[in-house]
């Protein structure tokens, strides 16, 4: 699995894959519940904690998000180069996703209105969110952080 994050209740893993797959599984079975088949590899993925939306982002520089137990899908196309990481707010009203192509993007959850969008002067490879929601982390390539005030 190139990447994985639990549900918002902690009795599913779900996983991605570089064999274009994103799984979930039973943790308590440690069956296989879900299989979800796209056109790229899966680079990164990240549950909703509120609400029944997985959000994976894709080699192929597409953002998807999918609900657990319907057939909705949205596809969001911003980034130009692979998505490298994904979180959603503790909220879950929102979320970002960073890139290759040195960009963060902030979306509204589960439809992708885009919120925000960044440029940074390298790939940006990680994220993450404070637990208030008011600030937006990431790590680049060029070995430093910047940290973003929220003003949603």
């Amino acid at each position: 699995a190139s990447c994985v994050d639990l549900s918002n209740d902690a009795l599913r893993l779900w996983s991605g894959g570089l064999d274009n797959t994103v799984r979930c599984w039973d943790l308590r079975e440690r069956t296989q519940l879900q299989q979800h088949d796209f056109a790229s590899q899966i680079f990164s993925l990240g549950c909703c904690p509120t609400d029944d939306w997985v959000a994976v982002g894709m080699e192929n520089s597409n953002v998807e998000v999918l609900h657990v137990s319907k057939a909705d899908r949205y596809s969001l196309h911003m980034h130009e180069s692979c998505v490298l990481s994904l979180k959603f707010a503790h909220s879950g009203k929102w979320f970002v996703s960073t890139g290759k192509d040195n960009v963060l993007n902030a979306w509204r959850t589960p439809y992708g209105a885009s919120l925000l969008t960044a440029k940074e002067s390298s790939s940006v490879l990680s994220c993450d969110i404070s637990s208030d929601d008011k600030y937006i982390v990431t790590g680049s390539g060029e070995k430093k952080a910047t940290v973003y005030e929220v003003g949603y």
